[in-house]
């Protein structure tokens, strides 16, 4: 892996609305045996490249009125796992990418929104596996 270049390096989460996310929750971890949080579920994997490291992606269901997807119309949204966030977001704007909103940092890492050609709304996210790796909890494995 070139771990210089700025790019996508996996999948880090699926978000999607539904009508009630509380019982979609409910039914996954019935049913699919989903480990549940008040976010939805946390996917604990190995990284390939360093076996020794969780990641994480995250399942999340949204309800249908919800506004983080917007200016998307879809009812879905996607979470890719980036290196090098800014330098990939001026790469994107060199590009004529729209960008919706400026990078923001917080414990488990960057974040920033972007739109696809089809008008699926992107989030991209500069992770900092081991803080959720420190806080523990139940995930699905």
């Amino acid at each position: 892996m070139d771990n210089s270049k700025p790019k996508v390096t996996g999948i880090g989460g699926v978000f999607f609305k539904t009508n009630n996310p509380e019982a979609t929750k409910e039914w996954y971890s019935k049913n699919l045996g989903l480990a549940v949080n008040e976010y939805g579920s946390a996917f604990e994997f190995r990284n390939a490249h360093r076996p020794d490291e969780i990641n994480y992606l995250s399942w999340s269901p949204f309800s249908k009125d919800t506004k983080y997807f917007d200016p998307s119309g879809k009812e879905f949204m996607i979470n890719y796992r980036v290196q090098h966030i800014e330098q990939l977001v001026e790469n994107l704007k060199a590009n004529g990418v729209v960008i919706c909103d400026e990078i923001e940092t917080y414990d488990y890492g960057k974040f920033v929104h972007i739109m696809d050609m089809d008008g699926n709304k992107i989030e991209l996210w500069e992770p900092k596996d081991h803080v959720f790796t420190e806080m523990g909890g139940e995930t699905t494995k």
